[in-house]
């Protein structure tokens, strides 16, 4: 208000006002539940939207809800007689609570200690009432502002609405343990835990009870191994198997006591087309290994659309810089973030966008 009209904002004013608005949104989804809270949660990982302020008041977002009551009789009406026959017991306490699902502590005949999952009351019902509000939405961002529309805001919603309805089918999660488990079978100190397929339905999943430390509470200098396991865990995934998971937050990894990385809540996952998994590994190629004219093919190969609006010359100007900066650092000194930052930042300022199927 006490700017000179025809001037331009500051940095700290822009800062400032990104801020509010970020704190805006983060706390717009909090009272808005379960859907928009993981919306928030993915619109933090997207600084090729978002400015950095914005991202950071969403990534506060937290994916903890209260619980709801009666779940112990939901599990126990929807296995049957299978529940008697198979428990021993079954807290009636959750030790967890998201927004699609909770998770119990329970005991099997015999002693074996397990999870089970069981999902919300007609979670699928109100995914799907807000997903089509949110279709609506981007559809009429589309319409009205022209970065809306060339950043395909409706294709990428709907590849995010897919995953997360696929959470609210436990069965497919269920699948997903064991493709994990057949691809990491050969890996040492890594796994995921084994479901108990024959007490596990649409609504409720059994699998072992796994017992460690979350991966950001561990003394790290007793693990040294860890990162270098976790970085080729997530490079195996993108680029020998091709599907990964797609949730991968420091509250999915556990570190056993001998030093085994568990990993779970693989419900969000995502298969890769060999078209997708091209992409990717072109787009990588080119960061690690790549010059400046192979960034500039990869860009003219999948980001056709951009023929006829963007100024190249400036485009390969800002790349070169990118370029020489990322060139002049050792490992050592690279900070991965802000690498990928600048990247988006670059994207942003000449309108290039991700592909709509690397949404998760």
């Amino acid at each position: 208000l006490t700017r000179e009209p025809g001037t331009e904002p500051s940095d700290a004013e822009r800062r400032a006002t990104d801020h509010r608005r970020g704190r805006l949104m983060r706390e717009s989804f909090e009272r808005l539940g379960a859907t928009f809270i993981k919306l928030g949660q993915v619109m933090s990982t997207r600084p090729d939207l978002l400015g950095p302020d914005i991202i950071a008041e969403l990534r506060l977002l937290q994916d903890k809800l209260p619980p709801f009551a009666g779940a112990p009789t939901v599990i126990r009406e929807e296995l049957g007689d299978k529940f008697d026959q198979a428990f021993e017991e079954l807290d009636e306490e959750p030790v967890a609570a998201a927004s699609v699902a909770q998770v119990h502590h329970g005991v099997l005949t015999g002693g074996t200690e397990v999870a089970v999952k069981v999902l919300r009351p007609d979670v699928r019902v109100l995914c799907e009432r807000d997903g089509q509000i949110l279709h609506f939405w981007a559809w009429l961002l589309e319409l009205a502002v022209d970065r809306a529309a060339h950043a395909e805001l409706v294709a990428h919603l709907d590849h995010f609405m897919l995953g997360i309805l696929e959470q609210t089918d436990l069965r497919i999660e269920a699948k997903n343990y064991e493709r994990f488990r057949k691809n990491f079978r050969r890996v040492k100190k890594l796994r995921f835990p084994t479901v108990f397929h024959e007490l596990s339905t649409e609504h409720v999943l059994v699998m072992e009870f796994v017992r460690g430390k979350k991966i950001d509470e561990i003394d790290r200098a007793a693990h040294p191994e860890l990162p270098r396991r976790l970085r080729e865990a997530f490079l195996k995934m993108s680029f020998d198997d091709g599907f990964l998971h797609a949730d991968l937050h420091p509250g999915n990894f556990v570190v056993e006591d001998d030093g085994t990385n568990v990993i779970f809540d693989v419900g969000l996952a995502k298969s890769l087309s060999d078209e997708l998994l091209e992409y990717y590994i072109d787009f990588n190629r080119c960061l690690a290994m790549g010059e400046v004219d192979d960034f500039m093919s990869h860009l003219r190969r999948y980001h056709r659309y951009v023929e006829g609006t963007v100024d190249w010359a400036e485009l390969e100007a800002d790349v070169r810089r990118f370029h020489e900066d990322f060139r002049s650092r050792s490992a050592r000194e690279m900070e991965f973030g802000e690498l990928i930052d600048n990247v988006f930042a670059t994207g942003r300022k000449h309108g290039i966008r991700p592909l709509p199927d690397m949404t998760l």
